[in-house]
């Protein structure tokens, strides 16, 4: 998100004093700012309680240190320690990330520590009259030298303890949500869901608090495979995958595992050179070939639908169609061997097939209108999919009458849980008047999109026949995505009731390490995305095939 610009505080500071008239009338102070002057030696231990300060001058006085408590006034924008006798700065002074300007001129400062680099937000730094080293103060004396020399603390801090801890984050437990139905034959898979963060987005603009070789993919890739293959998931579903990174690394690397995958870039790609297309992003679903057989690939491209559906809505065409944001899908079938809860194996079932959908919804937070449009999109893109599927390969259930393919839905969202675009995919359907819309012109072209059929729509709600059920619902995840500006869910597994179930999910990081080890933002050195990864066990619900009763199961029909 867009940082606010910092106007530097007014030197001409000015300060009234209320009156006992104000003060008898029950007028309250509001102030952000002090100011301590007067050949002060050293500050009282309260100074750090009054954590709700903004600025603090506490220039012109005779400072000979700056206690580390001053990192508890996590508020502050403007710190002036300038003329002073400071010789050395705490570390924790890193961990004040809110700070805009840090004036320290004329001191006795020889040295920095590192951890400045970690003030990301800083943009006045003041060092002049400090007796500091050529190559620190060459760096300062370049262009944008602030930035240049903060760069190169943060880049340089790899030994800093407190900053990079020694060990890895703590394992994420495992949340046991039900127990497996041991009444009936099941097959169990496990799914997992993942923004790895592509290469072109992991820029110092955005990410300004990660060193810049904790941002390069060469370094990135690595913890992303190391994260996926530690989950040893069935289904993988990745967003933001590079389309060279997919074919050069991915693949490769989890073909190795055993895996098999589909691809389908933005719709960018499109109507770019080959050397342009290949750094375009988009996503990716992996599944175990051992497990499953693929039986249809799809790609949705919201845009194209967009333009084929618009209906006159100029909405429609001028805020959906310019997002080129796409989904996948891939139709699998189980393979012979099926999992009971028994212990025992099957190998005569009917055909049993697994829709698996992948989408990577627009991000800005101002366009909610078009992230609920999309998701509509692809719903009903996905019933297509299914209803086609059903009637090509003759799929029946036991009574004869069409059978449901099970969907499992992954994607990065970009909407919170109390957005319209979860509230349609969790009750099954949503006003064409919910606040979401803004109040623009969908409403004809919504109703294409309804699938129950674009004559059925009635009080204007478009529905969804799926009954979907986040595996991560009750706060379970507290975050999905963790940056410095943004820290919520944004990503989700859904799946389709009454055929799945799920039995547990991966729960979250441990918020304590987060905090303990100042970790402002991710992505980090040991924490490569800016989302975390989510991994959840799904049991499928199968029929009896009519002779299963202990003794004899029929071939394959």
């Amino acid at each position: 998100m867009p940082k606010e610009k910092y106007d530097p505080s007014d030197t001409r500071r000015m300060y009234t004093i209320m009156s006992i008239e104000e003060a008898n009338s029950g007028k309250k102070s509001n102030w952000d700012a002090l100011e301590i002057t007067g050949n002060v030696r050293s500050l009282s231990s309260t100074l750090w309680s009054l954590t709700h300060l903004t600025a603090l001058h506490l220039c012109d006085n005779a400072l000979s240190r700056i206690p580390p408590d001053i990192a508890k006034l996590h508020n502050l924008v403007f710190l002036d320690l300038s003329s002073n006798k400071i010789r050395c700065l705490p570390a924790e002074l890193g961990n004040m990330v809110s700070l805009r300007e840090l004036l320290l001129n004329n001191n006795q400062l020889r040295i920095l520590p590192f951890e400045l680099g970690k003030l990301f937000q800083l943009q006045t730094l003041g060092l002049k009259g400090n007796p500091l080293t050529q190559e620190i103060m060459s760096l300062y004396q370049e262009p944008d030298g602030t930035r240049r020399l903060l760069n190169y603390f943060l880049d340089n801090l790899a030994g800093a303890i407190k900053y990079i801890p020694t060990e890895q984050p703590p394992s994420r437990n495992w949340i046991v949500l039900e127990e497996p139905d041991r009444t009936r034959p099941t097959a169990h898979l496990t799914v997992m869901c993942y923004n790895v963060l592509c290469d072109k987005y992991a820029t110092r603009q955005l990410y300004g608090y990660c060193p810049s070789w904790a941002l390069k993919w060469s370094y990135r890739k690595k913890a992303i495979m190391q994260e996926i293959l530690s989950c040893n998931a069935d289904i993988i579903s990745l967003q933001e995958v590079e389309t060279e990174q997919y074919y050069n690394y991915f693949l490769l690397e989890l073909n190795k595992q055993g895996y098999d995958g589909f691809f389908s870039p933005k719709s960018r790609a499109r109507t770019m050179s080959e050397s342009d297309r290949k750094h375009v992003d988009g996503c990716a679903i992996f599944y175990k070939t051992e497990k499953f057989s693929v039986v249809q690939k799809h790609t949705v491209e919201f845009n194209q639908l967009a333009m084929a559906n618009s209906e006159g809505s100029e909405a429609m065409l001028n805020r959906v169609m310019t997002k080129d944001n796409i989904g996948v899908a891939v139709l699998l079938e189980l393979k012979e061997l099926i999992e009971v809860s028994s212990g025992k194996s099957l190998h005569g079932m009917e055909k049993q097939l697994l829709l698996v959908a992948n989408a990577h919804i627009h991000w800005d937070p101002e366009y909610s209108d078009v992230k609920l449009v999309q998701t509509m999109m692809f719903l009903s893109e996905v019933k297509n999919i299914i209803d086609k599927a059903s009637l090509s390969l003759k799929l029946s259930s036991m009574s004869g009458e069409t059978s449901g393919i099970p969907l499992v839905l992954c994607a990065d969202l970009n909407s919170l849980p109390d957005s319209g675009v979860v509230e349609y995919l969790s009750t099954g359907g949503v006003d064409c008047t919910h606040k979401d819309f803004k109040e623009l012109r969908y409403n004809d072209s919504l109703t294409n999109f309804n699938c129950s059929g674009k004559n059925s729509t009635s009080n204007g709600l478009i529905t969804h026949g799926f009954k979907l059920k986040s595996a991560y619902e009750n706060g379970l995840m507290p975050y999905t995505n963790y940056t410095f500006d943004f820290k919520g869910v944004i990503d989700y597994i859904f799946y389709s009731k009454p055929q799945l179930n799920v039995l547990g999910v991966l729960g979250p990081l441990e918020t304590d390490w987060l905090l303990e080890n100042n970790i402002s933002g991710c992505p980090h050195p040991h924490i490569p995305s800016d989302h975390f990864s989510l991994f959840a066990q799904l049991e499928l619900v199968l029929p009896y095939p009519p002779s299963l009763n202990g003794v004899h199961l029929p071939g394959r029909r």
